[in-house]
């Protein structure tokens, strides 16, 4: 009879057990491998031949690695804000009773499902490069578009609208947001002669707040680890001003083959896009609404 009861308790181990061997294979050993690398001067082919903190004092001394450590902060602070703003501004306009609505948010959407795939970012290329789309469109009214491709300015920005076109998600974060706002708090303010902006900025802005910051750490996690745009499109040009993080790795990793050096800058990486995040969680006492604290008040 024990050793029934014991192997009921045991049951619930046996079934995560798959997972836990996969996480622990697949995960947990190769991030620790990659610590232990980036210690090192390991090549792929050579193998690990010396110890070193060169690899680390590379992102603070070589140009190279501290231009696309910058680059790469450059492109979160100028993606995530506007996709936000662009976002909400798109869910406050969806959020209406009509039979179009439902067809918009699949248009929106879209690109969210698109938008990451190796055929966008071709595309991307071909809209953007210097005979196409858009400088075809330009050439047709009179005006000369920029040099997408060749001006380290608009090829970072260029890169940054295919980020913020991938809005869909957000979108839909906050319109259920908006919709699970209390409709009786409208109604009162309505009565006190509040108009629409006032509702939005002491209502619904204040209401919302917990899925704004939700969506402000993920877009960060999500822009920080960019790739494919940089890979595909521009190939991290021109001179450098689009070479974010994860190209930089992936150049080390796959190009030259020095692991070790990407080992290092996937950790700066992460320490980085920690930091970040901690940040966001240590201010958002101050502009996060909690319902639970108006019991405190």
């Amino acid at each position: 009879m024990n050793t029934l009861r014991k192997s009921k308790k045991n049951i619930g181990f046996i079934f995560i057990l798959p997972w836990f061997v996969g996480f622990l294979v697949f995960k947990a050993y190769p991030i620790i491998l990659s610590l232990y690398y980036s210690f090192t001067d390991y090549n792929f082919f050579r193998g690990v031949t010396t110890y070193t903190l060169q690899n680390y004092k590379d992102m603070y001394v070589n140009q190279t690695d501290r231009a696309a450590l910058i680059v790469t902060i450059k492109y979160v602070f100028m993606t995530v804000p506007i996709k936000l703003i662009i976002a909400l501004g798109v869910a406050l306009l969806l959020n209406k009773r009509s039979k179009m609505v439902n067809f918009f948010k699949v248009v929106y959407y879209l690109p969210a499902i698109l938008g990451g795939s190796v055929a966008i970012a071709v595309l991307w290329k071909a809209i953007f490069n210097d005979n196409g789309l858009i400088h075809g469109l330009c050439k047709m009214v009179g005006m000369q578009a920029p040099k997408f491709m060749t001006n380290p300015f608009w090829a970072l920005f260029m890169l940054g609208t295919l980020n913020i076109w991938q809005f869909g998600v957000f979108m839909l974060i906050f319109l259920t947001a908006l919709n699970m706002v209390p409709k009786e708090l409208y109604e009162v303010a309505s009565i006190d002669g509040a108009g629409r902006m006032k509702q939005f900025f002491y209502i619904t802005l204040p209401q919302i707040t917990p899925i704004i910051f939700y969506n402000i750490v993920t877009g960060i996690v999500v822009s920080f680890q960019d790739f494919n745009g940089p890979f595909i499109i521009t190939r991290g040009g021109p001179l450098g001003s689009t070479t974010l993080m994860s190209l930089m790795i992936y150049n080390n990793a796959f190009k030259t083959f020095n692991m070790g050096k990407a080992s290092a800058q996937s950790w700066v990486l992460f320490v980085l896009l920690a930091i970040f995040t901690a940040l966001a969680f240590i201010t958002q006492k101050y502009w996060v609404y909690q319902p639970e604290d108006d019991g405190k008040k």
